[in-house]
């Protein structure tokens, strides 16, 4: 990789520190701590989350239409999900470690901390538990996928992906025949070193 693009690589993740630090201290804006996995915020701040919570009949009525009909739908893909969540589990509890690659922590990528809302009525705070548990697993089996494809095929595609995961930046070249070989075992390695 030539050096023009390590140097975009490290502004990449300098703005990703920032962004980190910026979230940060809006969530010291909004007045919370997280205390463990449990996010606490003060009492006012709670007080005024319960002021603007939609009580359920409310909730209900001001409720489109279009989404109690698509909701069997969207709640139908649960199960695929679970498939897939246990697929990924089971997959890298058993092929990572022959492969000497670190597992992923499922935990990291599934974060379910809506509960903690206030103002989600019952029904909002389970829409959203579920979107967070979609969303996590996603992540949490790209991870998986992109750990594999570092192990056996750590190579860039020609043409642009469009969102590409994290790793991918750090792949070697379409084309670079060259250094193919020579880098497959260091990109192996690294999976073993990960915390």
């Amino acid at each position: 990789m030539n050096s023009r693009i390590h140097q975009i690589l490290d502004q990449i993740s300098a703005l990703e520190d920032e962004l980190n630090t910026v979230m940060q201290e809006q969530g010291e804006n909004l007045r919370y701590q997280i205390d463990g996995k449990r996010v606490v915020f003060e009492q006012a701040i709670k007080e005024a989350h319960k002021r603007v919570k939609l009580g359920i009949l409310r909730w209900i009525i001001a409720f489109r239409p279009q989404n109690f009909i698509t909701m069997p739908i969207i709640y139908a893909m649960l199960v695929p999900m679970l498939v897939l969540d246990v697929c990924v589990s089971f997959y890298q509890l058993t092929c990572f470690p022959i492969y000497g690659i670190t597992l992923v922590k499922r935990g990291n990528y599934l974060v379910l901390d809506h509960q903690h809302l206030a103002y989600l009525n019952f029904f909002e705070k389970g829409h959203c538990m579920y979107c967070s548990y979609a969303v996590g697993l996603l992540a949490y089996a790209t991870e998986i996928i992109a750990r594999t494809e570092q192990y056996f095929c750590p190579i860039k595609h020609a043409s642009k992906i469009l969102s590409a995961h994290l790793r991918y930046r750090n792949f070697l070249a379409y084309g670079d025949a060259k250094n193919y070989h020579s880098r497959l075992e260091a990109y192996r390695n690294e999976l073993g070193k990960e915390a």
